[in-house]
């Protein structure tokens, strides 16, 4: 059974960055395609970034393009998104999961999550 944990969550400030990340169990990490999705108080999951199993394509939601970035370390077993310029907006619990293909909305396993803050 696959079990995803997250790290790397916290308060920052707006404008301020951090580093998250989600390691994977399990010897098959690089049959999957992986996405993170947040959400926050009151709100529906949505969708944040995916990742192709190669890292050969990329995806984001329009509301994060251009400051957050996605990556895989198939060795490590590891996907990361890197966040930058953060906004208020922006806060809420940020979760991984596999899917099944890439950019197929077929997601089959979850994290629990970890929390983002950003005060304005």
């Amino acid at each position: 059974q696959v079990q995803l944990v997250e790290s790397g969550g916290g308060l920052v400030q707006a404008g301020g960055s951090l580093k998250l990340s989600c390691v994977v169990s399990g010897r098959t990490f690089s049959t999957y395609a992986m996405v993170w999705f947040r959400q926050a108080p009151g709100k529906e999951r949505e969708f944040v970034a995916g990742i192709s199993r190669r890292s050969l394509r990329t995806r984001y939601a329009d509301s994060v393009e251009g400051r957050f970035t996605i990556s895989r370390d198939n060795a490590e077993n590891t996907i990361y998104l890197h966040m930058n310029s953060l906004k208020p907006e922006d806060t809420g619990i940020y979760h991984c999961a596999t899917e099944r293909t890439y950019g197929s909305g077929q997601y089959d396993a979850w994290g629990q999550g970890t929390q983002v803050s950003v005060s304005s």
